[in-house]
């Protein structure tokens, strides 16, 4: 069996989740990232051979350090693919493979994982797509695979997969799609999230979920802002 690592960027707790901010307050938002990057973490552990945090921000690695992870501090100022090929080139002497997940993917399950790693014994590149085109998890071996996170990523990892010559499948779940960004998202895990420190987090905050038939299927709002 492959030895695999995976591998969360984290931004900085101080620029977590901006555009929430018509619902959550900054400490609201960094609770929430806290949240979501337990539930993360919870899923792999206990799944692949390590789990590699890397991130620019202090505060974040001295939060993960009760967790038992790897904490990798990012060298000098670069983006979220120069941070992951850092990563990368500290793990690759070590294992065969790694899994990239961000850290807003609180619906990440101990058995997606499973479903993920059974896959990739079959093909060298995974990918599981966002609902907004980007990549929401990737398996790749450890070296000879460029980093192309951003907008549409997960079209751009497809191409570059064919491109090196490596096998590839894509890896479809409703659950791994949604990731975090606007307030409909945190209704999806307010809803699908039983068992989360994210959905026990947000229920903490005192936010209700409901039905919408505007442009976005769910609303989420405080006691105090209901109509």
């Amino acid at each position: 069996m492959k030895k695999t690592a995976a591998i969360i960027p984290v931004s900085r707790f101080s620029h977590a989740k901006t555009r929430l901010s018509p619902i959550l307050s900054p400490a609201e938002r960094e609770g929430l990232l806290k949240a979501m990057l337990q539930d993360v973490i919870q899923a792999l552990k206990d799944v692949v051979d390590d789990v590699v945090v890397i991130s620019s921000d202090g505060d974040v690695l001295n939060f993960l350090r009760p967790l038992d992870v790897h904490c990798l501090k990012e060298k000098g100022h670069t983006d979220l693919n120069g941070a992951l090929t850092q990563a990368l080139e500290w793990y690759q002497p070590q294992g065969d493979q790694v899994i990239i997940v961000p850290s807003d993917v609180p619906l990440l399950s101990e058995g997606l994982v499973k479903g993920l790693l059974t896959m990739a014994e079959e093909y060298q590149v995974v990918i599981a797509p966002s609902k907004g085109g980007g990549t929401n998890a990737l398996i790749c071996p450890s070296c000879g695979f460029k980093m192309n996170f951003g907008d549409c990523s997960f079209f751009v990892h497809l191409e570059e997969a064919g491109k090196a010559g490596l096998s590839h499948e894509i890896f479809d779940s409703f659950y791994l799609s949604l990731d975090v960004n606007t307030s409909e998202d945190l209704g999806e895990i307010m809803l699908h999230g039983v068992g989360t420190h994210t959905q026990q987090f947000l229920e903490g905050l005192g936010l209700k979920v409901y039905s919408h038939r505007g442009s976005e299927r769910l609303r989420v709002e405080r006691p105090d802002q209901e109509n």
